[in-house]
């Protein structure tokens, strides 16, 4: 190889760190757990997302389970116990099947399906310092994790491998989901 070929290896490589697309795939993002998040995003100033998310069927994905219907609608698939199959588990828990060291130590499988589920491992943006510096337009959320949901996101559980799935409308889902904006400071 010669010196011009280093040369633009070396412009690419740059380009995707600079973009984010390098780091975020070679980083593995601990999982921090919902209550992490809580510290910044509970109160009103800050959108209160961590209340919304309480609130929610998400929070109650893996207590759900535990039900009488979820028991029922396992026993025909053949499932013993709902909170302890991988076929369940995979949706209704935030980072099922990782690796146990990136499970931080807040990390709660009762969280069911937390902010991580569709925001990504926390480790990386959870500080104030770096969720201001994203807020402000100085660093690339996806640089350190941070992913921005989409339809592809939802649909990744929202889809007709559920026992229970039902026709998945994703504008009015993303409508009864969505956080509600933070109130600039003045």
């Amino acid at each position: 190889m010669n010196s011009r070929s280093f040369f633009w290896i070396g412009i690419v490589a740059f380009l995707l760190t600079t973009s984010g697309l390098l780091q975020a795939q070679d980083k593995k993002y601990k999982y921090v757990g919902s209550k992490s998040c809580a510290t910044c995003h509970k109160k009103e100033k800050t959108g209160a997302a961590y209340v919304k998310w309480q609130e929610s069927k998400h929070a109650e994905a893996y207590t759900v389970l535990a039900s009488d219907k979820a028991r029922e609608i396992a026993a025909k698939k053949g499932i013993d116990d709902p909170q302890k199959s991988d076929e369940c588990l995979q949706c209704h828990v935030t980072g099922h099947g990782v690796d146990a060291s990136l499970l931080g130590k807040k990390y709660k499988i009762e969280d069911g399906v937390g902010c991580e589920s569709c925001h990504g491992a926390g480790s990386g943006y959870k500080k104030k310092k770096t969720m201001k510096a994203i807020s402000a337009g100085k660093l690339d959320g996806a640089t350190v994790g941070l992913i921005k949901p989409d339809e592809e996101t939802c649909r990744k559980c929202h889809n007709e491998k559920s026992p229970t799935y039902k026709e998945f409308d994703y504008e009015k889902r993303k409508e009864e989901i969505a956080h509600p904006t933070p109130k600039k400071e003045s």
